[in-house]
């Protein structure tokens, strides 16, 4: 890389032109942390759930079951309601904290509990004393006519898991109630567990979207500066290229691209450069013999009433055409300075009336043209060069649309607007955005012109080297230019300065 070369690096705009696209990568990263870290998370909590509670109720169960069928034996036919509080008691008190109810069909104003003011034949539910009390045919897989049925169930808003099953066919029922508190708070600090997890999955998940798109982002932003770079005419702009991924690869391609379009500009700079060295080379050129043409001419146009009547036409066509070919040089000269940029203004303070009359007095045109200019409306403006813009516009005028021809001038703010209105047909809206256009003649609407097609871009240019424009449109009748100035030219940057910017 040369020293003359730009090299983007990072960016100094503003964060938002890739805001959009850096929160859309940040939020796909914390959707799919997020669907992955909950989905995980339910199915962990599930699973812990079922194994922390079939653990908890298995175990109570079998110790129901165990405990029961060792101190059932120990009850007395004919048993008493003591008897079965003996025996609810007796199997409630293994350690294992469940309460035990005990039933029989015997004594029906008998319900034995070990905790008679909180469980309660009342507390079991209904379809599990039926499954209890309902007997199971014999076979060879079915040895036992009376199964353990259990079933959990929110007592008051506590779960529980509660057991029960009928001990022999005439013998008593007995139900066990097992809190399981303790499990849903094991499963409870489990989900908030979980759930704290998730979170910071989250965050980290942003996290590292955020550093993946700082590192993803980072090659695009600069890509994004250099192309905005080529295109403000910097075209010695290059990425530095680092790596070789796709993102690399993308830098290299652009390089590629960019110094392409430099030798591709810089030769047709280089045209552009020698067509205006010939044209200019030329016009100058021309100027010599035009100049003897011209004096010529002109003694040919003083005699040319004595001329033989067969000859006058073609001496009047000469003289004609040679004052044509001489303005055509004097316009491209023209216009080379302004391309060349060494077109100067020189400047004073001028009343704008007094510069409009003197343009019309100076070609002749005092029936065609009606002013409107009041005294006063004094600008900074070269004399020289406004001349040539009013006798473009007024000559036009009269030349395409015909007379008379309206000239208001008028103030706005710190500006000049002088308006040149025709009595013609107008300009065709296809004509319209080329009517400053260099050797632009298509004028359908209008009698053909005999002009080089350069007065109205010399218009312009002089216009615009006073910090003004010129628009065309169509009024109500005919067509209407109107010329902005301001009252005072901006200043001319010096050389050293315009050759310091040049060179960045």
């Amino acid at each position: 890389m040369t020293d003359h070369q730009t090299t983007a690096r990072f960016s100094s705009g503003p964060w938002r032109r890739l805001r959009s696209l850096r929160v859309r990568l940040i939020a796909v990263f914390a959707a799919v942390a997020l669907l992955t870290a909950v989905s995980a998370s339910g199915i962990a909590y599930w699973l812990n759930r079922d194994a922390v509670l079939k653990r908890a109720q298995d175990t109570a169960l079998n110790d129901f079951r165990v405990s029961l069928s060792r101190n059932v034996s120990s009850l007395p036919l004919g048993a008493t309601c003591e008897d079965l509080n003996t025996l609810a008691n007796t199997v409630a008190s293994s350690g294992l904290s469940y309460d035990v109810v005990v039933a029989d069909p015997a004594l029906p104003d008998c319900i034995a509990s070990s905790s008679p003011t909180q469980y309660t034949l009342a507390n079991v539910p209904t379809p599990l004393r039926t499954a209890v009390g309902k007997p199971r045919e014999l076979t060879e897989s079915n040895p036992y006519t009376y199964h353990l049925y259990w079933q959990r169930q929110n007592l008051d808003g506590r779960p529980f898991v509660i057991g029960g099953t009928k001990v022999v066919p005439t013998g008593p029922t007995a139900y066990m109630f097992k809190s399981l508190e303790n499990e849903r708070a094991d499963l409870n600090t489990l989900g908030w567990s979980l759930a704290i997890a998730t979170l910071l999955a989250l965050i980290g998940s942003a996290l590292l979207a955020q550093a993946a798109s700082a590192t993803v982002l980072r090659p695009v932003r600069r890509l994004g500066d250099a192309a905005r770079r080529l295109g403000e005419g910097h075209l010695d702009t290059r990425l530095e290229v680092e790596g070789s991924d796709e993102l690399a690869d993308l830098a290299r391609t652009f390089n590629r691209t960019a110094e392409s379009l430099h030798e591709q500009v810089e030769e047709l700079s280089a045209r552009e450069a020698q067509s205006r060295r010939f044209v200019a080379d030329m016009s100058h050129e021309l100027r010599t013999p035009l100049t003897a043409m011209t004096a010529v001419t002109d003694i040919l146009e003083d005699e040319a009433e004595s001329l033989d009547p067969m000859i006058e036409p073609a001496v009047r066509l000469v003289v004609s055409e040679t004052r044509r070919l001489s303005d055509l040089v004097e316009n491209l000269m023209e216009v080379t300075r302004f391309d060349a940029g060494t077109a100067k203004l020189v400047a004073d303070e001028v009343d704008i009336a007094d510069l409009i009359m003197s343009c019309i007095d100076g070609r002749a045109w005092y029936d065609a043209v009606e002013v409107d200019a009041p005294r006063g409306v004094r600008a900074v403006v070269d004399p020289r060069r406004l001349d040539v813009v009013f006798a473009n516009l007024i000559g036009n005028a009269l030349k395409h649309g015909g007379s008379p021809v309206r000239v208001r001038v008028r103030e706005d703010g710190d500006s000049v607007v002088v308006e040149v209105s025709d009595s013609g047909p107008g300009i065709p809206e296809d004509v319209l955005p080329h009517v400053f256009d260099r050797f632009y003649k298509a004028d359908k609407g209008r009698a053909r012109s005999e002009g080089s097609g350069l007065g109205l871009s010399i218009a312009m240019a002089n216009a615009q080297i006073h910090g003004g424009t010129i628009t065309a449109a169509n009024g109500e009748v005919g067509a209407v230019f109107t010329l902005t100035l301001p009252r005072t030219p901006p200043p001319v940057p010096p050389a050293d300065a315009a050759s310091e910017e040049s060179a960045q």
